[in-house]
């Protein structure tokens, strides 16, 4: 495997960190297909040279701190990790929503929009979760940055999305992938099938972009190398090798992730609906378990900020919008969608978390493994980069 991070996978990253970015990825793809004024921040272009159609294809939950986890059960996985695999950052928060986003746009989530699993929308109580968002709002209006899949297509490229049928029109495949043809497929062998027919399908500049989510999901539910976690994995293992099997000789492949995982013990779980200290003042509660958006009452700032402060201690950092802003790690937000990000921000520290039992989905509280904050284990993702 490639040189690891030189930080532990709990350690706090700051938005300077490390070098590529997940936002680097689909610009300099294009860059490699000769797209006019895409950047090549990742330097793909001398090492795919000749190189005319490219497959995109984004494992949720491969987190790069799970490749050595992943290794026993997924060889080609593993093998293609120490020879072609190099972490790049994937942004916060570290959730599926903002990370899909960010990828297709390449740009980082001021701009874009989709700053959380859940945000308020501003100007009212309304809690928006991006995995279940039709079309209000209007993904046009709500993500207004040009996808880089629409820049490709316009410069003449035959660009396809690959995805689970139930996400063909949703908002979110409509804020992260517009500008692509859709094709429904369920499951590693049917991402595989229909990725390969796309790629070879034109005899033209060519970009297909995937995406498989069942990694992701047995974590959630069952742990990180847990029996069914490892399943996934071969899975995901069996995919990768299908890919790299029926590259075009004009191909490549490049596999990322939008964040990894951790798994939260009982005892470090906080629950804003059973604390009564924890709900005073706060209007309206956003953003997931490990990086939550607290919206609160007329003049409740500091009380909320400090109640929250007292009763989480270590387990979090509790900052104002404008403190968290100023990080950087959202890069310039505009003023329209700065109300989307709390009043108040609470990121977990450690494998904390702060669940939500009576507010949110059912499920939510009972999972397993979570992602969303800035620790190292959760922002730093794969990129392998495989030529035909």
């Amino acid at each position: 495997m490639s040189d690891s991070p030189p930080v532990a996978p709990l350690a706090v990253l700051g938005p300077q960190h490390g070098g590529g970015r997940l936002a680097d990825v689909l610009p300099s793809a294009l860059a490699v297909l000769g797209v006019p004024g895409s950047a090549d921040p990742l330097g793909l272009v001398s090492a795919l040279a000749g190189v005319r159609r490219i497959a995109v294809l984004l494992v949720d939950g491969l987190g790069w701190y799970q490749l050595p986890t992943a290794a026993p059960y997924a060889p080609t996985l593993a093998g293609l990790a120490a020879t072609v695999a190099r972490p790049i950052i994937a942004g916060f928060p570290s959730t599926t929503p903002t990370s899909l986003v960010t990828l297709g746009t390449g740009v980082a989530p001021g701009a874009h929009g989709v700053l959380g699993f859940t945000v308020r929308v501003p100007g009212t109580d309304r809690v928006l979760t991006h995995t279940d968002w039709a079309a209000d709002p209007s993904p046009l209006h709500w993500q207004p940055v040009p996808t880089q899949l629409e820049r490709a297509r316009a410069a003449g490229v035959t660009v396809t999305v690959v995805s689970r049928p139930e996400f063909g029109g949703s908002g979110l495949t409509l804020a992260a992938n517009r500008g692509g043809d859709f094709r429904g497929a369920a499951g590693g062998e049917a991402v595989a099938a229909a990725m390969l027919a796309a790629l070879a399908a034109g005899p033209g500049p060519t970009l297909v972009s995937g995406y498989h989510a069942d990694l992701d999901r047995h974590g959630h539910v069952s742990g990180v190398d847990s029996a069914p976690w490892r399943v996934a994995a071969t899975e995901v293992d069996a995919l990768i090798a299908r890919l790299v099997d029926g590259l075009p000789p004009d191909a490549a492949l490049l596999v990322t992730a939008d964040h990894g995982q951790l798994d939260i013990p009982a005892d470090h779980r906080f629950d804003l609906d059973t604390d009564p200290r924890l709900r005073a003042g706060v209007r309206v509660v956003a953003g997931e378990a490990r990086v939550r958006y607290l919206h609160v009452e007329e003049g409740a700032v500091d009380d909320v900020r400090a109640a929250w402060s007292e009763v989480l201690g270590a387990a979090a950092r509790v900052r104002t919008r404008d403190e968290v802003v100023a990080t950087g790690w959202f890069g310039p937000v505009p003023e329209e969608h700065l109300g989307r990000i709390g009043d108040v921000v609470v990121t977990c520290n450690d494998t904390y978390a702060v669940m939500a039992s009576r507010t949110e989905r059912p499920m939510a509280s009972k999972l397993v493994a979570y992602h969303g904050s800035d620790t190292a284990a959760e922002l730093t993702v794969p990129l392998l980069v495989v030529r035909g």
